[in-house]
Formats: structure tokens, C-alpha cells, sequence
């Protein structure tokens, strides 16, 4: 196997669960060469891995809202030109949708997915050369990495690595030793925690002498963690970043509590102790699955205190120093 091509292209949650493929394929070919496709907006998650070699982005999201302009089309031909250029020994696709098995269709090699009984989308199936019949009740990444070590026939190494390395901080980045990233905000209002159970664990954590910084994106988010850091002495709310700009932030964290969002993902990921929220969703299929550094607490109408999330981390914070 000298050459292989990932198609993952969103959400940022997804793409991060797809990280350990990458690793389970170096493990296995020490210098195979891998490339992955990938919506612009999370191309800087796979470029944290040191395995791969080539992040070919595309804006199917932005494509989409301008197809009247010439620009758009010409971005288009190019994506696809630079996607068929390389002749690929296996082409994996582990999103399992309609447009990621086009997009797997049209790169040259040996096609592979998922079966159409277990893909998201049941005719991305129609799009490959090799199905694969994989558990569809097994977690996520779990999922993705069985899915390649059954394309590539090769038995799946037994220890989970997700390889990404943070950026270094920029020189003048102000990033404290002794805090903690509460990562309060998600795309669904049912799946945010109370902003009340914010501020009782984030005084909790003040009193430990932790500082406390809220990532937030767009201004309702923003809005929200303001007011939750108004309510925590010494809390900050961390300035629009990147990416990059974030990883550096969590991989500096002593402990990260988050929603269901990418970004908690991305903590875990790194590698950090990880508390994660789950008020909407059932975290079995999709939670945060990197061994004994991270929890998932609540579940489907089920709302975890604020003791029992500060017990938690404390708990998690223990095994780590110990």
C-alpha cells in the first residue's frame, strides 16, 4: 500500500473521529502516503496530524450559495482536477453520505465504504467498488477505524492514538498554567447546559484557584459566555480564533468541560481530562472516546449537576497527576 485517500469533510466532530485512521494506517505502512478530503472550514484538524501529507479542501457549503458565479465554478474544476490527479491504491470513504461518495467516486483507485445497510445515506453505497459490512452500533471512531482495517485488510492495532499536536503558542500569548476551558456553547439550544450550572462550577473551580476561559464564536455565543464569565471571578472569554488558535488554547488546559460540540472533541483529542455534557443527545454513538482521560455524563433529558461534573473532572485531574 504505497497511497490512500480520506473522505471525511464534516462536521468537525465527525472529522475528529476520523484523526486515529490516520494513525492506525501509519502504525501499519510507516511511509504510505495519505491525503484527505475535507470541508474548508475544519481543513486545519487534519493538518495537525504529522501522517498526513496532502488536505484537499473543499467548500461544498459555500459552493452551494453561489452557484451563479463564474468564481465558484472555476473553484469547482480545480478542486476536481486536483482530486483526479493522483492515482490512489484505495480510496476510503468513512463519512457514508450521498456527497461523500461522489466526491469518493470521483478521485481514481479502488473505491471503499461502507455497506448500504449500515451508511448514513443507504445509496452512497451505489458509489463505491467495496462495501463493508461494519457494526452500527459501535461508537463512532470505532466505527471508522474497523471500516479501514477492513478496506486495507490489516488487523486493527489494539491501542487508540489520535496523533494531532497542538501549534505552539504565539509569542505574547498570555496562556496561564493553572486553567480550565468551559466550552459552553453548541448548534442546538436543547443540547446547552444552564448557564446557573456554569457559573456554580466555574466559582467552584475559581475557589480551587483555577481560572476559568470561555471559548465562543459567533455574538450569540459570545453573548452567553459573557454572562456566564460575569459570573465567575477571573473568568475570560477567550477572543475569536482559528482553529489552530483554540487547539493551542485546550492542549495548554489543565481540564476542559464542554457540551456536545466539536471543540470538546478536540479536547479530548488532544489529549486533555475532558468532562463532557449531554443533555439531548444519547453519548453512546458519538460522545467523547479517548480512554480514562475522558467522561461523558447525562444523556437524553438527563441534566448532570454541577457537583457531580466538578467531581468528576477532580477525579480525572487525580489519575492524571497520580
Amino acid at each position: 500500500m504505497r497511497s490512500i485517500l480520506l473522505v471525511k469533510t464534516s462536521s468537525l466532530g465527525d472529522v475528529i473521529h476520523n484523526l486515529p485512521v490516520v494513525s492506525d494506517l501509519r502504525r501499519i505502512w510507516p511511509n504510505i502516503a495519505i491525503d484527505w478530503v475535507v470541508e474548508e472550514a475544519f481543513a486545519e484538524i487534519p493538518r495537525l496530524h504529522p501522517g498526513v501529507r496532502t488536505v484537499l479542501p473543499m467548500a461544498l457549503r459555500r459552493w452551494r450559495k453561489q452557484l451563479g458565479q463564474r468564481a465558484t465554478w472555476a473553484e469547482m474544476r480545480e478542486f476536481v482536477r486536483q482530486l483526479r490527479t493522483p492515482y490512489y491504491d484505495l480510496i476510503l470513504d468513512t463519512q457514508g453520505l450521498i456527497k461523500s461518495g461522489i466526491i469518493t467516486r470521483l478521485a481514481r483507485g479502488l473505491r471503499c465504504g461502507y455497506n448500504a445497510e449500515v451508511a448514513r445515506e443507504r445509496h452512497a453505497a451505489w458509489f463505491y467498488d467495496c462495501k463493508y459490512l461494519i457494526p452500527p452500533n459501535a461508537h463512532a471512531v470505532e466505527r471508522n477505524r474497523w471500516l479501514s482495517a477492513a478496506a486495507c485488510a490489516y488487523e486493527q492495532p489494539a491501542a487508540l492514538r489520535y496523533g494531532i499536536h497542538a501549534p505552539q503558542a504565539t509569542p505574547g500569548a498570555v496562556l496561564q498554567p493553572a486553567y480550565c476551558v468551559l466550552l459552553s456553547a453548541t448548534s442546538r439550544d436543547d443540547k446547552l447546559w444552564p448557564e446557573e450550572n456554569w457559573a456554580r462550577l466555574g466559582q467552584h473551580l475559581t475557589a480551587q484557584g483555577l481560572r476559568c476561559v470561555l471559548p465562543a464564536g459567533n455574538p450569540r455565543e459570545r453573548e452567553r459566555a459573557t454572562r456566564i464569565a460575569a459570573s465567575i471571578p477571573g473568568a475570560t472569554v477567550a477572543p475569536p480564533s482559528s482553529l489552530n488558535e483554540l487547539a493551542t488554547l485546550l492542549a495548554g488546559a489543565v481540564g476542559v468541560v464542554g457540551v456536545d460540540t466539536g471543540l470538546t472533541h478536540l479536547a479530548a483529542a488532544l489529549d486533555r481530562p475532558v468532562v463532557a455534557l449531554y443533555v439531548a443527545t444519547d453519548p453512546g454513538l458519538t460522545g467523547v472516546f479517548a480512554g480514562v482521560q475522558a467522561v461523558n455524563l447525562g444523556g437524553k433529558g438527563q441534566i448532570p449537576s454541577p457537583e457531580l461534573v466538578l467531581a468528576s473532572l477532580q477525579s480525572l485531574l487525580t489519575k492524571v497527576h497520580a
